[in-house]
């Protein structure tokens, strides 16, 4: 029988340092992958892994579950391989290279720069052995460890009942494969057995099976296979699966089993404060747990593959799982890294193949950051046929840049395309999204369109009572993802939206708000210990046991003019109750109460709110006489003088944007265009285009801003980079703008 060992330490050099023991799963980049300068250790990490001895008659193979990005492998000083690839599980067969004690795997794993996918992309790509590593035994029979880091074991379910299995077993022959179809309750409700083949198929019936119905119903059912040889069972396999339908219709959206199931939720990054990627299970079940409370009933694992536990918890909790490869960004030309995409893709499926709650394969994100050509558009096709080809029970899809012309050709090649749109964050306004939504969609009737990103930075300790576009309060937070629900509520044509992000996350490059090394989208922080106000807009609209949330509990001093409260509930109306007083009720409209001007005390004051048995959280809030300026972000150059003139910024008059003459409103590629406007945002260019954030993305050359990046506003592309960007600058080139007439 087969036997698995967890291998949890291991002899670690960095860049031919000297060893140290660690523990496993490992990253050498849990610090300096988060902590900003985009200057995080890309290199080769060394790990000497002491393994048990060898049963006699035995097969030994080591299983690792994810090494970032390239691992080579040896066994007593013999080379095993190497994987190209930082997100796929993968084996090796030790058995020719085991000694009968003392046994050393050494592993050289890369994160370096390369032609493997992703090297251009905004988080941070942790290095080592981040994921499981096992020392697996196995009888010479066996289902083959060597299919590709697969169980070797696919079940292909019909509603009908209908069941196809594909099973591989090597060195089996004189041997029976028997297979045990079982349900949740561990009954047997189909079986079937044949003389074992190197490629064996087998078809089951189950009568009238029990449908894995999302998150209503995730019913999962168990193929148990069994390699036997007489009486003896050499190896055993299970593995979990699901019979359900779908479909996606351009005006409805998607169907579940004949029923329209609206797709509302988040996507989601691996990495943890201080942890990277090595996080553990009981962290991928503290995620699924936030996930299922925030009300989501469909997650985007981006940008790579995840971990199987993880697979396995959205199977039996429910969600509709898009599972994507991390081909991303910027296209890179060549035969290594086309053939990486194909690698990663063809894993991405043979390891997921049997997971229920997987119903998308997505091919590609953002690659239009970088410009478009020929060989990426091949790129793509080849990726979508070899998906199709693979498992054509499922549907195929992109995420879409959001500055993708609509008529764009990458949008006919997938299944579905979701679009990844920023307005009101990036550019434009939050409003700007139901148009563009409604524009494509009447444009293009049949095509089935969603929306796989969108996000406002919130950090937690910026606060307004006049919030505005960047500047990174959790009110401004609230107002934008309000908006963006309110948006998606009246267009039943989506077929699916993913929030951008439901945790903040690892992004080195980054240097934003206040915070560096950081992506702050998330609905909750990157430590998973505080869930923004955010997170509770979203649970009144996508929960229905009820619920209240008071928000700005970290907005404490509350100056006269800054003492409305915000409520999110789904319950239809709200008591606010102020130092135990019930001071006014509203109703909940679109799932919000907003009580102006709230009278508050001088000092402390409680407030909650509650509907009939509902009640919220308490919060405190001090009534002071000023506003506290410590709640507001300093901006770029301007944070030296900032706490010395609490009066600097309302002294400040709006910019001007005369009609008839250029701005920073402008675009970017209209600027270039004259000659004028393009000397007067020479410089302003070069700093964008050697800004962090930019050099991140891999758009670090001036005439990269003429390609699809330069479809943005002067001033949108401002806030992307902001660090580089005081105000007054904004101020000094829109001025020198203005006086330039458009003919």
């Amino acid at each position: 029988m087969r036997t698995t060992t967890l291998l949890t330490s291991a002899r670690f050099s960095k860049g031919g340092e000297p060893f140290a023991t660690v523990a496993l799963p490992h990253t050498w980049n849990a610090k300096d992958g988060q902590d900003g300068g985009n200057d995080y250790w890309r290199g080769v990490g060394t790990y000497e892994i002491a393994i048990p001895d060898p049963t006699d008659g035995k097969r030994q193979f080591i299983e690792f579950k994810g090494a970032n990005h390239v691992a080579t492998v040896y066994c007593n000083g013999r080379l095993m391989g190497e994987h190209k690839g930082g997100f796929s599980t993968f084996r090796f067969d030790l058995t020719p290279a085991m000694k009968p004690t003392g046994n050393v795997v050494r592993v050289d794993v890369s994160n370096a720069v390369s032609d493997i996918y992703p090297q251009t992309a905004d988080f941070t790509f942790f290095g080592g052995l981040y994921r499981e590593v096992s020392f697996i035994e196995t009888s010479p029979a066996h289902f083959d460890l060597m299919k590709g880091g697969t169980s070797a074991v696919f079940v292909t379910p019909m509603v009908s009942g209908t069941t196809r299995l594909d099973l591989f077993p090597v060195e089996a022959e004189g041997c029976t494969v028997s297979v045990d179809l079982k349900d949740a309750d561990g009954a047997v409700v189909a079986s079937g057995s044949a003389p074992a083949e190197p490629h064996l198929v087998m078809t089951l019936a189950v009568k009238a099976p029990h449908l894995w119905n999302g998150m209503a119903d995730p019913y999962c059912y168990t193929a148990e296979a069994s390699i036997t040889r007489g009486e003896e069972v050499l190896d055993t396999v299970a593995v979990d699966y699901g019979y359900r339908s779908f479909h996606v219709d351009p005006n409805t959206g998607f169907w579940l089993n004949g029923k329209n199931v609206p797709l509302h939720g988040v996507a989601r990054h691996q990495d943890r404060l201080d942890k990277g990627w090595a996080i553990s299970r009981a962290d991928h079940e503290e995620d699924i747990a936030l996930i299922k409370e925030v009300g989501a009933n469909t997650v985007r694992l981006a940008h790579y593959q995840h971990d199987q536990h993880f697979y396995d918890l959205c199977d039996h909790t429910g969600f509709v799982v898009w599972a994507e490869i991390p081909f991303i960004s910027r296209f890179i030309p060549g035969k290594e890294a086309h053939d990486n995409t194909i690698s990663q893709m063809t894993e991405l499926i043979s390891q997921n193949y049997n997971h229920p709650s997987i119903f998308f394969w997505g091919i590609s994100n953002e690659i239009l950051i970088g410009k478009d050509r020929e060989d990426l558009r091949r790129n793509l096709r080849e990726l979508n046929a070899l998906a199709k080809r693979m498992d054509p029970s499922r549907m195929t899809t992109m995420a879409q840049v959001s500055m993708t012309p609509m008529e764009s050709e990458h949008n006919t090649i997938t299944d579905v395309v979701s679009y990844n749109h920023y307005f009101g964050w990036y550019f434009g306004e939050a409003s700007d999204n139901g148009p563009w939504l409604d524009k494509f969609h009447a444009l293009y009737p049949d095509r089935c369109l969603g929306v796989s990103e969108y996000g406002s930075e919130a950090i937690t300790k910026w606060h307004s009572a006049y919030p505005e576009n960047h500047d990174y309060t959790e009110e401004y937070a609230c107002e934008y993802h309000h908006e963006m629900l309110k948006t998606f509520a009246t267009r039943p044509y989506l077929w699916a939206t993913h929030l951008w992000n439901m945790f903040d996350f690892a992004a080195d490059g980054r240097d934003e708000g206040g915070i560096q090394g950081r992506n702050n989208k998330g609905l909750v922080t990157y430590d998973r210990k505080l869930k923004k106000d955010a997170f509770y807009i979203y649970q009144a609209y996508w929960t229905t046991e009820p619920m209240m949330h008071v928000c700005g509990e970290r907005f404490v001093d509350r100056a006269p003019g800054e003492r409305n409260v915000t409520v999110y509930t789904n319950c239809p109306n709200v008591t606010l109750v102020v130092n135990g007083v019930e001071v006014a009720t509203l109703p909940a409209e679109d799932h919000a109460a907003v009580f102006k001007d709230v009278a508050l005390n001088d000092g402390p004051n409680t407030v909650t709110a509650k509907c009939g048995d509902v009640t919220a959280n308490t919060i405190t809030l001090n009534g002071v006489a000023e506003h506290n300026y410590a709640y507001d972000l300093p901006e770029g150059n301007d944070a030296a003088n900032w706490f010395d003139d609490p009066a600097a910024r309302a002294a400040r008059k709006p910019l001007d944007y005369p009609e008839g003459f250029y701005s920073i409103k402008d675009r970017v590629v209209d600027l270039l265009a004259n000659s004028e406007t393009a000397a007067v945002i020479h410089d302003a260019m070069q700093v964008f285009a050697k800004s962090s954030m930019m050099s991140m993305m891999g758009n670090d050359k001036e005439d990269d801003q003429g390609g699809i990046m330069g479809t943005m506003r002067l001033s949108d592309m401002m806030k992307m980079a902001s660090k580089s960007f005081s105000s007054d600058v904004k101020r000094q080139i829109n001025e020198a703008l203005t006086k330039i007439k458009k003919n």
